[in-house]
């Protein structure tokens, strides 16, 4: 068990749970965020075909955008605000998906489902984002 300043306890299932959901968002973002900075043919095709320029400039601006989010979010220290921004990110993402008028569950609630898995994710590991919003019966 972890315990922290103010007699916050975490259940070791849940703190691995937390670690193991926020370990497949980062595994899926460092994916994201290679194929951006690289970038591959495809990621030129897709900014071109959501109305960005389709250089390899913007593929690469989004990659490390998205890649300084992605260290912010797996360092425990700075996991908040890495959370804060990659939720700005999952909304512009959002927000461009229904601009071109997507499909709703495959496309544009993308970023929805990846956006609560990282607040899911922080919320079983960190003890202060549990303090935040406490629900009850987490540790079972």
């Amino acid at each position: 068990m972890e315990t922290t300043g103010q007699a916050t306890v975490i259940s070791n299932k849940t703190l691995w749970g937390g670690w193991i959901l926020s370990g497949l968002v980062i595994a899926f973002l460092i994916f994201d965020f290679g194929i951006k900075l690289v970038p591959l043919d495809i990621v030129l095709k897709s900014l071109a075909e959501l109305g960005y320029p389709d250089t390899v400039a913007m593929g690469r601006g989004l990659g490390i955008l998205l890649m300084i989010c992605t260290v912010l979010y797996a360092i425990p220290r700075t996991s908040i605000l890495g959370a804060i921004l990659l939720t700005g990110y999952l909304g512009g993402a959002i927000a461009t998906q229904l601009r071109v008028g997507n499909p709703l569950f495959s496309h544009l609630l993308f970023g929805v489902y990846l956006g609560l898995m990282v607040w899911g994710g922080l919320y079983l590991r960190d003890p202060r984002v549990r303090a935040l919003i406490p629900f009850r019966g987490m540790d079972d």
